[in-house]
């Protein structure tokens, strides 16, 4: 067996919630979120969540976002 699919199998057989941190981690030594748009959005994100959560702001439902954007492009 290589060593590759060794590692795979054993992450495999972790559960759930620890082969979520590793792909997260595998991920982000892909991605490098140290960035300073990764900041931004990270900033705008908690931002957004304190104003959904204060009840400044109001979720609008997943159906009825992609309904509006569905009768938004049918005009077209």
């Amino acid at each position: 067996m290589s060593g590759t699919k060794k590692i795979i199998d054993e992450a495999l057989s972790l559960p759930a919630e620890e082969r979520a941190i590793i792909a997260d981690s595998l991920l982000k030594s892909l991605n490098m979120p140290e960035t300073e748009i990764d900041k931004e959005w990270t900033e705008l994100a908690r931002k957004r969540l304190g104003e959904l959560l204060s009840g400044e702001i109001i979720a609008v439902p997943g159906n009825e976002v992609f309904n509006r954007i569905n009768k938004r492009f049918v005009k077209l």
